[in-house]
């Protein structure tokens, strides 16, 4: 067999990757599955390969250069030295004519295996397989407005890989809820799974409602004269306005409740949610200049009472 060094094309000072490096791309470019039935490149390869099997070795690679070994890996024997003079082992053989056979075949001190470096090229050319690998888990996080959260919805979201993928929002999603994408993430290695994404979903406070739980709760103001006579007035919900019904002599602190006005009911199956209400707490509310006509009706307003007499 010819020097390792010139076989793969590298100078005797060249560092362990650029000797990987050389072999890689001698390897591909001779490899017997690219170029079938062509027994000049089967030679050249197997050429190739013995030349890794020296230089890839440290322990090989530092032996050949101190000539304890010869380009074929085997042993070089020094005729004259004791042990060997004349015809050793009773016999006229040749030292230089003894073989060795590494019981790890293919393998050498430090674990190399070409094989391994064959797999990485070709795929299945290789003797063994990677092992499958599951792709990247993404965790990212997003803000949703109340509405969206409470109602459901789509949203548009960007993945870390540029990918972009609709986020369904279920109804009814609480603030800090987790919606895993499966299979959104990064991509397998060797055959493997794609990995997930977690998206962890913040809620946006609303202007005016507060939830709690499936219910919600809205302070509504209303004029002195709504709290006294009584009346309807228009109330917003999560699906428009409808018209509630204030008693008459209705104070501040007063709560009504609007069933199935809060969070909509979701899960029809057994373990499912009905949906929540909305309760309405009445505040009533004075101008913030009074005109002259509510200070003359004040003033002359007879009526006394002790708002305060509870808390005596």
């Amino acid at each position: 067999m010819r020097d390792p060094y010139s076989v793969l094309g590298v100078a005797k000072t060249a560092s362990d990757a650029e000797i990987k490096k050389a072999f890689r791309n001698l390897a591909k470019k001779h490899h017997p599955d690219t170029k079938r039935g062509d027994a000049g490149a089967a030679k050249k390869f197997q050429e190739i390969s013995g030349a890794y099997d020296i230089l890839g070795d440290k322990e090989k690679r530092a032996k050949f250069d101190r000539g304890e070994i010869d380009a074929g890996g085997n042993p070089r024997f020094d005729a004259g030295a004791q042990g060997f003079q004349g015809a050793p082992f009773g016999g006229g053989a040749n030292p230089r004519d003894f073989h060795f056979t590494w019981a790890n075949q293919g393998e050498t001190a430090e674990g190399f295996r070409a094989e391994d470096i064959f797999s990485d090229l070709f795929g299945s050319g290789g003797r063994r397989r990677a092992q499958a690998r599951k792709g990247e888990d993404y965790e990212l996080a997003i803000t949703v407005s109340f509405n969206e959260a409470a109602l459901g919805g789509t949203r548009r979201v960007t993945l870390p890989d540029g990918h972009e993928v609709d986020l369904r929002i279920p109804v009814g999603l609480k603030d800090g809820q987790q919606i895993r994408l499966k299979g959104q993430g990064g991509q397998g290695a060797q055959g493997g799974p794609s990995g997930d994404v977690m998206m962890t979903v913040a809620v946006a406070p609303h202007p005016f409602f507060v939830r709690e739980g499936n219910d919600l709760k809205l302070d509504l103001p209303v004029t002195l004269r709504e709290a006294v006579l009584g009346g309807k007035v228009t109330v917003p919900t999560l699906n428009g306005h409808v018209a509630l019904t204030i008693p008459a002599n209705a104070n501040s602190g007063a709560v009504l409740r609007l069933k199935g006005k809060g969070i909509p009911a979701r899960g029809s199956q057994a373990g499912g949610e009905p949906a929540g209400d909305l309760y309405v707490r009445l505040v009533v509310s004075l101008p913030e200049k009074a005109d002259s006509e509510l200070k003359e009706f004040v003033s002359q307003w007879k009526t006394q009472y002790d708002p305060r007499a509870k808390l005596s």
